[in-house]
């Protein structure tokens, strides 16, 4: 059974940092595309970051863009979401996910594995 198990949310204060980790198992993931997003509370799952299977692809959001990157160690069979700088406007659970192709992805529907996710929330 594939599992994403993410962890590392937390309350933290604006301006604050956190590193997400997303461990798989039950298949290794080493060749496939990896992301995450997020969702707010009354709003769609939104893309966050992305990374090809060999970690030299990345894409972010521009919301994020110079404050997160994403990072992924095939032999641990991990990514991760280093997150810098936090505004009140990055609170949300953060979703893992995994896709069956090798590429990195922004679209939601790309994604063929997700976790139960984990809760950021940034005070101001």
């Amino acid at each position: 059974q594939v599992k994403l198990v993410e962890s590392g949310g937390g309350l933290v204060q604006a301006g604050d940092s956190l590193r997400l980790s997303c461990v798989a198992s039950g298949r290794t993931f080493s060749s496939n595309g990896m992301g995450w997003f997020r969702q707010a509370p009354g709003k769609e799952r939104e893309f966050v970051a992305t990374i090809n299977w060999a970690g030299d692809r990345l894409y972010y959001a521009n919301s994020v863009k110079g404050r997160f990157t994403i990072s992924r160690d095939n032999a641990k069979n991990t990514v991760y979401l280093q997150m810098n700088s936090l505004k009140p406007e990055d609170t949300a659970v953060y979703y893992c996910a995994a896709r069956l192709a090798a590429g990195w992805d922004v679209r939601r529907d790309e994604y063929n594995y997700w976790g139960q996710g984990t809760q950021v929330t940034v005070s101001s």
